[in-house]
C-alpha cells in the first residue's frame, strides 16, 4: 500500500526543483503577503499619522507574533503530521490529526482575542509603550484584537491547504485579505480621515475575508477525507501536533520576547542618548517591518519545502529529502546576500518608505539597518533548517535550534551589552546573535544528512 501511494503521489515522483517551485513559491507569496498587513499598515501610518504611528504599531507588534506563534503550533504541528503520515500510509490518522488541528486554531483564536481585549492596557505597558505613544497603541491594538481569529485561522489553516496539495488556493487566501487591506488602508486613513484606527479597520476586514476562504476550502474543496467527528479535538492528536509545531511556535514567541526586551530597553537607554525614547521605538519598528519581508521569504521557502521533505522521509527516500535541503540551503543564502546588499547600501531609503522624521530619526536607522542587520547574508539559514527538522519529525532538534538565535544567544546580549555600550550595544547584539545561531544550525544539518546517509546505506 505504501509503494502504491509513493506512486501515485508526486511529491515522490516528481523533479524536486519542479515541486519547490510549485510549493515554495506560493508559499512565499502567501509569507509576503500576510507581511504586508503590518508593512501597508505601518507605510501608511507613517504618512498619515506620523512617527508615533509607527511607534504604536511596533508596540502592537509582540501581539501579531503571539498571533503567528499560536498558528504555527498548530498549522505547521497539523500540516508535517499529515505529510509524514501520508507518506507512511496512514491516511485515516493524517485526516484527523488535521480536524485537531483545525478545531484548536479557532478555539485559540477566540481565547486570545478575548485576553488581548480584556488585559489590553496592562499588556501595553508590558510591551513598553511610553505616555506619548498609548494613546495611538490603544486604537489601533484594540480594534485589531477583533481580527485575530480570522488571523490565526488563516496563517494555520493555509499550511493544512499546502499539505493537502492546493499551495495555489493558499496563496489566494492570503493574497485576496492583503489586496483588500491595501485598497482600504489609503481610504479610511485619507479619504474618511480615521487616522491610525483607519489603518486597524483595514486590518480586520482583510483577515475575515482571508479566514472565511480558508473555512470555504475546508468546506468545498479539499482533497483530503474529512469528515465532521475528525474536527473533534483528541488528546493523542493534539500532543503530536504540538511536538512538531513547537518549534516554530517557540521561534515566533521567543520573537516576541526578544521585541519586548528590546522595546523596553530601547525606551531605558533611548531617554538617556542623543535619540530620546520614542525615536529608537519608532525606527526599529519600522526596521522589523522591512526585515519581516527578507523572513517571509526564507520562511516561505522552508514551508514550501516541508511537504517533500515530511513525506520522503516518512517513505523512506532520503536521497531526495537531502537533495531539497540542499538546493533549499543554497537559495536562502542567495537571498540573504541580496538582502544585505540592500540593508547595507539603501537604508536611508528604506526607511523614508514609511514616512519623515527628523535627521536623529534617520540617523538612528542607517546605523541601525547596518550594524544589527549586518549578517543578514546568513540570517536564511537558521530558520530553514528550523523547519527542516521539524519536517522530518525530529522535534527536539527544531526546538533547540529555533532557541538558538533569539533565546540562547540575542536576548542576553541586549541586556549585556547596552551595560557597557549604551544603546549601540542593542545594535552590536544582533550580527553576533545571528552568526552562532547560523553556524549551530549547519552543523545539526550536517550530522542529520550523515545520518539519513548511513540509515540509507543500512536500507
Amino acid at each position: 500500500m505504501n509503494e502504491v501511494k509513493k506512486e501515485r503521489n508526486p511529491l515522490a515522483t516528481e523533479k524536486t526543483e519542479k515541486l519547490m517551485i510549485r510549493f515554495a513559491i506560493p508559499a512565499i507569496i502567501s509569507m509576503l503577503v500576510s507581511s504586508l498587513y503590518n508593512i501597508v499598515d505601518q507605510i501608511f501610518i507613517g504618512q498619515g499619522v506620523g512617527m508615533l504611528g509607527n511607534a504604536a504599531t511596533n508596540i502592537a507588534f509582540p501581539i501579531s507574533i503571539i498571533c503567528t506563534a499560536t498558528a504555527l503550533l498548530l498549522g505547521i504541528g497539523s500540516a508535517s503530521n499529515y505529510n509524514l503520515e501520508s507518506g507512511a500510509g496512514n491516511q485515516e490518522k493524517a485526516c484527523r490529526i488535521v480536524g485537531t488541528g483545525l478545531s484548536m486554531l479557532v478555539a485559540c483564536g477566540i481565547i486570545i482575542a478575548g485576553i488581548v481585549l480584556v488585559f489590553l492596557d496592562p499588556l501595553l505597558k508590558i510591551f513598553g509603550v511610553t505616555p506619548e505613544v498609548l494613546p495611538y497603541a490603544q486604537d489601533y491594538t484594540g480594534i485589531t484584537a477583533w481580527g485575530i481569529p480570522f488571523l490565526i485561522l488563516t496563517t494555520g489553516g493555509n499550511h493544512l491547504i499546502r499539505a493537502d496539495r492546493s499551495p495555489a488556493y493558499s496563496m489566494a487566501c492570503m493574497l485576496t485579505g492583503a489586496i483588500l487591506n491595501t485598497i482600504l488602508d489609503p481610504l479610511f486613513i485619507f479619504g474618511f480621515h480615521l487616522g491610525i484606527r483607519g489603518a486597524a479597520w483595514a486590518t480586520v476586514i482583510g483577515q475575515v475575508i482571508s479566514g472565511l476562504l480558508v473555512i470555504l476550502y475546508f468546506c468545498r474543496f479539499r482533497k483530503m477525507e474529512l469528515a465532521g467527528e475528525m474536527l473533534m479535538p483528541r488528546g493523542k492528536y493534539l500532543k503530536a501536533v504540538m511536538s512538531l509545531g513547537v518549534a516554530a511556535c517557540i521561534n515566533q514567541i521567543s520573537m516576541a520576547a526578544v521585541q519586548i526586551t528590546m522595546n523596553n530597553t530601547l525606551r531605558s537607554y533611548g531617554a538617556v542618548s542623543v535619540y530620546g525614547t520614542d525615536i529608537p521605538l519608532a525606527c526599529v519598528g519600522v526596521i522589523s517591518k522591512v526585515n519581516m519581508v527578507f523572513m517571509a521569504i526564507c520562511i516561505g521557502l522552508s514551508q514550501g519545502c516541508q511537504p517533500i521533505w515530511g513525506f520522503n522521509y516518512g517513505a523512506g527516500s532520503y536521497g531526495r529529502v537531502r537533495e531539497t535541503y540542499y538546493k533549499a540551503f543554497r537559495t536562502s543564502l542567495a537571498i540573504g546576500i541580496l538582502f544585505f546588499l540592500c540593508f547595507q547600501f539603501f537604508p536611508r531609503q528604506l526607511v523614508s518608505i514609511f514616512g519623515t522624521g527628523s535627521e536623529e530619526y534617520f540617523h538612528f536607522a542607517e546605523r541601525y539597518f547596518r550594524i544589527f542587520m549586518f549578517m543578514t547574508f546568513m540570517n536564511g539559514i537558521q530558520p530553514m533548517s528550523s523547519g527542516f527538522f521539524t519536517s522530518i519529525g525530529k522535534a527536539k532538534l527544531g526546538i533547540a535550534v529555533s532557541l538558538t538565535r533569539q533565546v540562547i544567544f540575542l536576548l542576553p546580549l541586549i541586556l549585556i551589552f547596552p551595560l557597557f555600550m549604551g544603546i549601540d550595544g542593542v545594535m552590536y547584539a544582533g550580527p553576533i546573535a545571528d552568526g552562532a545561531a547560523a553556524l549551530v544550525a549547519v552543523t545539526c544539518a550536517v550530522r542529520e544528512i550523515r545520518l539519513m546517509k548511513r540509515l540509507e546505506s543500512e536500507g
